[in-house]
């Protein structure tokens, strides 16, 4: 029997500086403090499974840099228990890396992205003939420049890296990066038909459908669903998880349809939402491993979420799924 997470995608150091205003150009502003953390969708949901206390493999698969980041990250991982066999160095590039620069007084932040090694991720660095784990999870779409290339077929090399994985045998996971760009109804439904488990926030959701899922900044709840409909159609095969601030939206092949709301944290107990998404999927990805109904994994998801945002980095704050699961009794569920 099968059993444990393949996750490939963006492996990222996160360079994380508190400041005490935005400069202008050619101005100087002070750093007050700075930690160093994981990034990225595959650091990330490792990370996070790992805080939950998953009992199962976990085996990470991406490119880094040959240079001190890139052994962190090896190095890093391996002395945790995380198969590393799969996360290569690629000569003569960078470790991705992120300068993410916080303004102390408001919590915004403003990224500086080095893309680095993620950039060269390709077909040829997926080998799925010896397959032993259950899912196969991807992320970032939008972020892995090589593997977003659409092809003369019609397809993106993500979608032929996922039809591969479909073919050797694992339920497939995807998540998508945030950017502003018009690339989301060219670069992500080619994939969507070899995607068990699709990840996405309201923004992306409406960026690939072209559905109003907004109104003034605020969620627009039809909207959502009607967009999660959209994008079952276009192809996804199991679940649609469409997350934000206030709770997810999940929809399945089969016409099941459920809303999770969110933990009702105080505001002081918010360090930062860094890495939330990624806590949500890996909480949702542990449960489905293990065979969980949906509304038990969306719930785990949602505490690890929750729990993510204690701290300012992306998965300081994430405990163990037990103590995840007890926040519901301190702080309870947002009220819809």
């Amino acid at each position: 029997m099968r059993k444990g997470i393949l996750i490939g995608g963006n492996w990222i150091i996160d360079q994380v500086k508190m400041i005490d205003v935005f400069p202008e150009e050619e101005k100087l502003v002070n750093i007050s403090t700075e930690s160093s953390s994981n990034g990225g969708s595959a650091y990330n949901i490792v990370m996070a499974l790992i805080k939950l206390k998953a009992d199962f493999p976990l085996c990470g698969l991406g490119l880094v840099g040959d240079d001190a980041r890139g052994e962190e990250i090896i190095n890093g991982c391996a002395a945790l228990g995380v198969d590393t066999a799969q996360i290569r160095k690629a000569p003569g590039a960078f470790t991705s890396y992120t300068d993410v620069m916080t303004v102390q007084g408001t919590g915004k932040r403003t990224f500086f992205h080095q893309r680095g090694a993620n950039a060269l991720l390709d077909m040829e660095h997926f080998d799925f003939s010896s397959a032993r784990e259950k899912i196969f999870h991807l992320g970032y779409l939008l972020l892995l420049d090589k593997l977003d290339q659409l092809e003369t077929d019609g397809m993106t090399r993500a979608a032929k890296v996922f039809k591969q994985a479909k073919e050797n045998g694992y339920l497939t996971s995807a998540d998508i990066v945030s950017e502003r760009s018009t690339r989301f109804h060219k670069i992500i439904p080619p994939s969507l038909p070899y995607i068990d488990y699709l990840f996405v926030n309201e923004f992306e959701a409406g960026m690939i459908t072209g559905i109003k899922t907004t109104d003034d900044g605020k969620v627009n709840r039809s909207g959502c669903m009607e967009a999660a409909s959209r994008i079952l159609e276009m192809g996804v095969q199991k679940w649609v998880f469409l997350h934000f601030p206030e709770g997810v939206i999940a929809l399945s092949k089969d016409g099941h349809q459920l809303f999770q709301p969110s933990i009702q944290l105080p505001a002081e107990k918010i360090g930062g939402a860094v890495g939330a998404g990624d806590a949500f999927a890996a909480g949702v990805l542990m449960g489905i491993h293990e065979n969980w109904e949906m509304e038990r994994c969306l719930i785990l998801g949602v505490c690890a979420a929750a729990s993510s945002l204690f701290e300012r980095t992306s998965s300081d704050g994430i405990l163990p799924a037990d103590d995840c699961l007890a926040l519901i009794e301190i702080h309870g569920f947002r009220k819809h």
